[in-house]
C-alpha cells in the first residue's frame, strides 16, 4: 500500500519542519504515489495524479484569484496534496484564498514553519514507496509460487482455501452459482455464525465486475471459471477495504480453482467433494460441535436439524470378469456417487452424497419426522438402478435422531454393505436384520474365538487343498449350499455323481467327520461363512 499524507507528515524529515495541516484534515488518508518539487505556477499540466507537491511558493502569483486557480488546478489533476514552506513568499501564514480553495476542492494543504531541505523529504518518501513496491513484488512472487505449486499438485478446493486463509488471516469460502458453499475455511471464526442464512445473504451481494469489493457486506468477491464458463464465486471476508495484495490473492486462488476444474479427469465433482468432506468430518469427529456439521450441511442445501437421519452406504458389485483396474474402479465409484446424487434429487430427498474410503459411497438422508425410512430407501434404490447401469448394493443403517449418532448408523451400514455385496439376492436395499447369520458372523469377524473355531473346523481341509492344489473346500461349500442334496450339488459342481461322491468321501477322510451328521455339517457351514467374513478381498477363495 502506498504511503498516505499522514504517513509523510510522520517522517522525521517532515516533522523537523514543524508541519501544520491548514486544510483537508479529513483527507490525510490520501495515498501518495510520488513527491514532486515545483516552483512554477502552471505545474498542473506536468502531473499525472497522486503526486504530493512541495513548494516554497516563491513563484506563485500575488492576486487571490490566481492563487485559488492554482489550487483548483492541482486538485483537478488528482494531486494528493500540497506542502508549502513558509518564510520566502508567505511569511507566517498562507493567504485565506489558498486555504479556502483547498477546503473547497478537498486538497490536503500543509505548511512548514521551518526551512526544510526538500531533497530529504523526497528521498524519504520515495525510499518508502520503493520499499513498498518491492515488498508487494516479493509478496506477488510468493503468491505465484504457492498457487503454482497447488496447481501442479492438483490441490483440492479445501487445500486452496486453506492457503488463502493462512496468507490473509481471513475467512474464505467457495460457493457454486446456486449460492451453496462448496468449501469453507473459517480462519478461527464460528462456523455457525459464518454460514448462517448463507444463501439469502449471498444472493444479496452482487458486485459488478469479475473481482469487486462490496462495502455493505465486507465481501471481496471474485468469479471462478474459465473459457467463458463461470461456475462459482470465491469470497474473502474483509473487515476493511482490501488492499492490492488481497485482490491478487483472491484472483490467484480463483485461477487455481478454475485450472483444477479444467484438469479434472474422472474425478468427483466439487459438490460431491464438499458433501464427502462433511460426511467424513462427522465420521471422524472432526467437528468439535455437531452444530458445525449442521451449519456446513445447511450451507450446501441439506438441513440436518429437526430430521430423522438415516445413513446409507453403496458398494460396487464385482464385475463378472474382474476386468476393472484400480483407476476404472475409481471412475465407476465416482459415477455411482453422481448417480446417487441425481437419484436423491429425483426422489426429492435432499441428502449429503460423497465417496468414502475403501470403495464406498456414503449417503446421509435427513427425513421429515413423520416420514418412514423404508419407502424413501425403496424410492432411492429404484431411481438409482435406473440411473446407474452397473452392479451395486445399497445398505442402510439404523434411523437416528441426532448428528452425534450418525457415526454409529454409518458403521452399521458399512458392515451391512460388506456382507451383502458378497452374495446379493436382488433386494432393493439391505439392513442388518436382513443378513441374519452372515451379518452376525461379519460383526464378529475380528473375534479371536471365531477365528479359532473356523481354523479348528476347516484347517485340515484348507491345508490339504493348499498342498495338493485341490478343490475340496469348494466342493464342501457347494454341497452345503445345496442343502446336502448330492444330486443337485454334483450338477452345480459340473461333475458326474460318482466323481462328486468320491470327492465327498475324501472330504470325510480329511476332516475325519461323517457328512450325514447334521450337527457336523452345521458347524462346517458356519465355519465357511466365518471364513468368507475373514477373506474380505476374495471371499470365494
Amino acid at each position: 500500500m502506498l504511503p498516505t499524507i499522514a504517513d509523510v507528515l510522520a517522517l522525521d524529515t517532515v516533522r523537523r519542519g514543524n508541519p501544520r495541516v491548514v486544510a483537508g484534515a479529513d483527507r490525510l488518508d490520501t495515498r501518495v504515489r510520488w513527491v514532486h518539487v515545483g516552483e512554477v505556477t502552471d505545474i498542473a499540466h506536468l502531473l499525472r495524479g497522486g503526486e504530493l507537491v512541495l513548494t516554497t511558493g516563491i513563484a506563485l502569483p500575488d492576486d487571490q484569484e490566481s492563487l485559488a486557480a492554482y489550487v483548483a488546478e492541482l486538485a483537478a489533476v488528482g494531486a494528493s496534496g500540497l506542502i508549502v514552506e513558509l518564510g520566502r513568499k508567505f511569511i507566517k501564514e498562507l493567504p485565506r484564498s489558498v486555504v479556502n480553495a483547498a477546503e473547497k476542492h478537498g486538497l490536503p494543504l500543509v505548511t512548514l514553519a521551518r526551512e526544510t531541505p526538500f531533497v530529504q523529504i523526497t528521498e524519504s518518501v520515495h525510499a518508502r514507496i520503493i520499499d513498498i513496491q518491492l515488498e508487494e513484488l516479493r509478496a506477488s512472487e510468493q503468491l505465484h509460487e504457492v498457487f503454482t505449486e497447488l496447481s501442479v499438485e492438483g490441490a483440492s478446493p479445501a487445500e486452496v482455501l486453506s492457503q488463502v486463509a493462512r496468507l490473509s488471516g481471513r475467512p474464505v469460502l467457495l460457493e457454486n452459482l446456486a449460492h451453496q458453499v462448496l468449501a469453507c475455511e473459517t480462519a478461527g471464526r464460528d462456523t455457525g455464525t459464518l454460514l448462517a442464512s448463507w444463501e439469502t445473504r449471498s444472493r444479496a451481494v452482487a458486485p459488478e465486475g469479475r473481482t469487486a469489493y462490496d462495502t455493505s457486506s465486507g465481501w471481496l468477491v471474485t468469479m471462478v471459471g474459465a473459457r467463458g464458463q463461470d461456475w462459482g464465486r470465491l469470497i474473502l471476508l474483509c473487515e476493511t477495504t482490501p488492499g492490492p495484495r488481497d485482490i491478487v490473492l483472491a484472483e490467484r486462488a480463483a485461477t487455481t480453482l478454475a485450472l483444477g476444474r479444467l484438469l479434472e479427469r474422472h474425478q468427483e465433482s466439487l459438490e460431491r467433494q464438499a458433501h464427502g468432506t462433511i460426511i467424513t468430518g462427522i465420521l471422524t469427529h472432526a467437528y468439535a460441535d455437531p452444530e458445525e456439521a449442521a451449519a456446513r450441511a445447511r450451507a450446501v442445501g441439506v438441513p440436518l436439524t429437526g430430521r430423522k437421519l438415516i445413513s446409507v452406504v453403496l458398494r460396487l458389485g464385482d464385475p463378472s470378469d474382474g476386468s476393472l483396474d484400480g483407476q476404472e474402479q475409481l471412475v465407476r465409484l465416482s459415477e455411482l456417487a453422481e448417480a446417487a446424487a441425481a437419484a436423491c434429487r429425483d426422489a426429492r430427498l435432499p441428502a449429503l452424497v460423497g465417496a468414502l474410503d475403501q470403495g464406498r459411497v456414503g449417503v446421509l438422508l435427513p427425513l421429515p419426522p413423520r416420514t418412514l425410512a423404508e419407502p424413501s430407501l425403496t424410492a432411492l434404490a429404484d431411481r438409482l438402478r435406473t440411473a446407474f447401469t452397473g452392479q451395486f448394493v445399497l445398505a442402510a443403517g439404523s434411523v437416528v435422531e441426532s448428528i452425534r449418532d450418525v457415526r454409529r448408523s454409518f458403521l452399521e451400514a458399512e458392515q451391512v454393505a460388506d456382507v451383502a455385496v458378497r452374495q446379493p439376492d436382488g433386494r432393493p436395499f439391505y439392513r442388518l436384520p436382513d443378513l441374519r447369520l452372515r451379518g452376525l458372523l461379519h460383526l464378529l469377524r475380528d473375534d479371536a474365538r471365531l477365528q479359532t473355531f473356523a481354523e479348528r473346523e476347516l484347517g485340515p481341509l484348507l491345508a490339504h487343498d493348499a498342498q495338493r492344489g485341490g478343490d475340496l473346500t469348494r466342493i464342501l461349500r457347494i454341497y452345503l449350499a445345496a442343502g446336502r442334496n448330492k444330486a443337485v450339488a454334483a450338477q452345480k459342481a459340473h461333475l458326474s455323481r460318482p466323481a462328486f461322491y468320491d470327492r465327498l468321501r475324501r472330504l470325510e477322510r480329511v476332516l475325519d467327520i461323517d457328512l450325514d451328521d447334521v450337527e457336523s455339517c452345521l458347524s462346517l457351514h458356519v465355519a465357511l461363512l466365518a471364513l468368507e467374513s475373514f477373506r474380505r478381498d476374495n471371499p470365494r477363495t
